[in-house]
């Protein structure tokens, strides 16, 4: 869920109550504007208490639970690296690049790419199905991953 979703929930909930916006930031103690941005999905942050409190107010709840896992991440993550190389990272090669650690010549490039520009949900999510179907821990996968990102100069910041 992401603040878009929630806003959309905010404001059906402020209806069903029959609160107008202005009505419901006196309440929260938040500004017309923030309902606003937060009920047109403009909003950039709310911060998770202030969030906690409109939604408590509104009785509604903030639950974080674990995604339903989807056995597509080590694919995707696989084609993202891929998209401008006229040879592709299977997933396979990159399964077993990360179960042993050695990053082969030929997948260099496109794993750099992987490290500096595949979303990091799907990076996560491509350790944990690799994890998953290889009986080799998580731990060590990411150990890998930081090592490449060493070795390879990542610029991005989250391999520092």
């Amino acid at each position: 869920m992401n603040l878009m979703s929630i806003g959309q929930l905010v404001k059906q909930r402020r209806q069903v109550l029959g609160l107008s916006q202005a009505r419901l930031a006196r309440l929260s103690g938040l500004s017309r504007a923030t309902i606003n941005q937060l009920e047109t999905g403009t909003i950039v942050d709310l911060g998770a208490a202030k969030l906690i409190v409109l939604l408590d107010l509104l009785g509604l709840t903030l639950d974080a639970a674990e995604r339903p896992s989807k056995d597509n991440a080590l694919a995707l993550a696989s084609r993202t690296a891929s998209v401008s190389y006229k040879e592709g990272l299977t997933p396979e090669a990159l399964a077993a690049a990360l179960v042993e650690g050695q990053l082969p010549a030929n997948i260099r490039p496109l794993v750099a790419t992987l490290l500096d520009e595949t979303p990091l949900p799907l990076i996560v999510g491509a350790v944990e199905e690799v994890a998953r179907h290889t009986h080799c821990p998580a731990k060590t996968l990411w150990k890998h991953l930081l090592q490449w990102a060493h070795d390879l100069q990542s610029p991005r910041a989250v391999w520092a």
